[in-house]
């Protein structure tokens, strides 16, 4: 099977940086629920979660560099103790940044957490949430029993709220497949979502993104579990599209553990691959880094990159390309 870096070079593409854009903090592996397809191996029992002093040095970071949309992941970011304080000082700092609160839906009508759709509504918080199916044999299946019906109770929530009806308040939705299979065509899915959601339970919201599980951490015990694995790489592998590198989130994306530890992406921190800027690979920390000497650095890769090149194309804000024939001419990169 080829290798990521092999199949760049036989396509005459080169994977480097732009300049930084997005500030991602995966700022936990604390979640309330166990879904199949979670690269990060979240769940109620984990203990990794940002503390305070992480949080004040992404902070002091972040008020020098100004990096336009701050995009927050987890686990469940609104169960890291200091989400309030983090997305309060943030908004203080700046005014006009995009923060994205990447939820899980459940998480808005959990005890305790009844008053936080109020508080993201209040910090004008962009909410981008996790919501594999409009059906509840689809969701359930993949998130636990019970976790639909929260969903749409969270939905109906957030859209009384103004959120996915007032532009200003954007509400997105993320589809990812339950199994070992690619996502159909982004624009399709969104329509069919629109229709069901709001026929069964008047809900609206804006966008629907589709994302390609990665073969990583969860779902890839899950794969290996079924004797899976190689065939899905090799549809990934034999789905490549050249025009989708151009556009890969790592482009432009920094990406903050827990702990302050740099990666390229997500699913590179998931696994354990620092940063290609380190020209010795030893992790670094947020605070250590001058983003303007990240601009036309490499970036680490492996086979899990085949993911989020594979059809349309996957990135945190959905497909990357309306082709998804895979028959786009190859695209150079800077």
């Amino acid at each position: 099977m080829p290798s990521f870096t092999d199949t760049l070079a036989r396509h005459d593409l080169t994977l480097r940086r732009t300049a930084p854009r997005v500030l991602q903090l995966n700022i936990g592996k604390l979640c309330n629920l166990t879904c199949t397809h979670c690269h990060v191996n979240a769940g109620p029992g984990r203990k990794e979660i940002m503390p305070h002093e992480t949080v004040d040095l992404v902070l002091a970071w972040q008020r020098r560099a100004r990096l336009p949309v701050i995009d927050l992941t987890g686990g469940a970011p609104e169960m890291m103790p200091a989400f309030k304080y983090l997305v309060g000082a943030l908004r203080t700092l700046d005014p006009e940044a995009t923060i994205i609160d990447r939820c899980n839906l459940a998480i808005l009508v959990e005890p305790g957490d009844e008053d936080m759709a109020e508080f993201l509504r209040a910090q004008r918080v962009e909410i981008i949430a996790s919501m594999p199916c409009y059906s509840s044999e689809n969701v359930n299946a993949q998130r636990g029993e019970g976790v639909f019906d929260a969903s749409i109770v969270a939905l109906q929530k957030l859209n009384a709220l103004g959120y996915g009806i007032d532009p200003g308040l954007p509400l997105h939705l993320v589809f990812n497949p339950n199994g070992a299979k690619l996502p159909g065509p982004q624009a399709e899915l969104e329509a069919d979502y629109k229709r069901e959601l709001h026929a069964h339970f008047g809900i609206s919201f804006h966008r629907l993104f589709t994302i390609t599980n990665l073969p990583v951490s969860r779902f890839a015990s899950w794969l290996c579990h079924n004797g899976r694995y190689e065939s899905y790489l090799e549809l990934l592998v034999n789905a490549f599209n050249p025009a989708t590198v151009s556009s890969l989130m790592c482009r432009d994306t920094i990406n903050v553990s827990w702990r302050g530890e740099l990666f390229d992406c997500d699913f590179n921190q998931m696994m354990q691959l620092p940063i290609a800027a380190a020209a010795d690979r030893r992790v670094r920390h947020l605070w250590e880094l001058d983003p303007a000497a990240l601009e036309g650095a490499p970036i680490a890769t492996g086979s899990h990159c085949f993911g989020c090149t594979a059809g349309a194309g996957s990135s945190y804000s959905g497909s990357l390309t309306d082709d998804t024939a895979n028959t786009a001419p190859a695209v150079r990169v800077a």
